[in-house]
């Protein structure tokens, strides 16, 4: 009855159900890490964002990097702004209009300083216009804001080049910045959220990060890569049972038509 299994057509579909139902257990298996991975960040970001503020010395050292763990933690710091250094990073969004990010060093003493993201400009009529942009406070003062990792290309999505305007970068990169100042940086730089004494005038603030769903989506294309299992499963079985039904079906047909068929003896009188 099953000798039709051993056909090189089945052959063939059990090639395909085999090679297809270990793909589909991996590609779910992926899709979970994937969600565990992204809940795990979304709360840790969550978690970071309402933790109490802490010096800015604790989480980093200069020439040193902020840990993943620490992203978004609320850090304080105390110095100097630094205006001579200040530096536009180029091709930073905000609300759809296209400006820079303004980055001021605030020199905390002892040849120490941290990068201070003080916030979002309008971009100028060309893109080597310089934008209008307010003078960073006089004097001491306390910053608060968000710790952030030293940015790469893979991490911002944007490609450095060279060639840029005098006082103009792509990418926060700590390390890269550093190397040009009179003083040793912080690893990673500070989003600013506020400060005392506050400034006369102030770029736009960056707006809090979305720390995203915690994976929901993730979760969901997992369970959908395991229902193609069953569903694969399923219909090979499916098939071969419909084949079965009709290979039956096909020898009934053929025995009645030989019982029809089937000369009868002549009666003696």
């Amino acid at each position: 009855m099953y000798r039709f299994l051993l056909t090189p057509r089945w052959i063939s579909l059990h090639v395909v159900v085999l090679l297809v139902i270990p793909a589909f257990v991996f590609l779910g298996r992926w899709q979970f890490g994937r969600y565990e991975e992204r809940s795990f960040t979304s709360h840790q970001a969550t978690a970071n964002l309402a933790a109490a503020p802490v010096p800015v010395d604790r989480l980093t050292t200069p020439g040193g990097t902020v840990r993943v763990q620490d992203k978004y933690r609320t850090v304080t710091a105390a110095g100097t702004f630094d205006a001579a250094h200040q530096l536009l990073v180029r091709r930073r969004p905000q609300e759809g209009v296209l400006g820079f990010y303004v980055l001021t060093p605030l020199v905390t003493g002892d040849g120490q300083a941290v990068l201070v993201n003080r916030g979002w400009v309008k971009a100028g009529a060309s893109a080597d216009a310089v934008p209008d942009v307010p003078a960073p406070a006089p004097g001491r003062v306390t910053v608060t804001g968000r710790l952030r990792p030293a940015e790469t290309e893979d991490t911002s999505g944007i490609k450095d080049r060279p060639g840029l305007p005098p006082g103009q970068v792509m990418l926060i990169d700590t390390g890269r910045i550093g190397g040009g100042l009179p003083y040793r940086l912080y690893g990673g730089f500070v989003e600013l959220t506020s400060q005392s004494p506050q400034a006369a005038a102030a770029p736009v603030p960056v707006p809090e990060p979305d720390v995203g769903e915690g994976g929901g989506l993730n979760l969901a294309y997992g369970v959908q890569w395991w229902l193609f299992i069953a569903v694969a499963i399923g219909g090979w079985i499916l098939l071969i049972r419909r084949e079965a039904a009709d290979i039956r079906a096909g020898q009934a047909e053929d025995g009645s038509k030989r019982d029809t068929k089937e000369p009868t003896e002549p009666i003696d009188a």
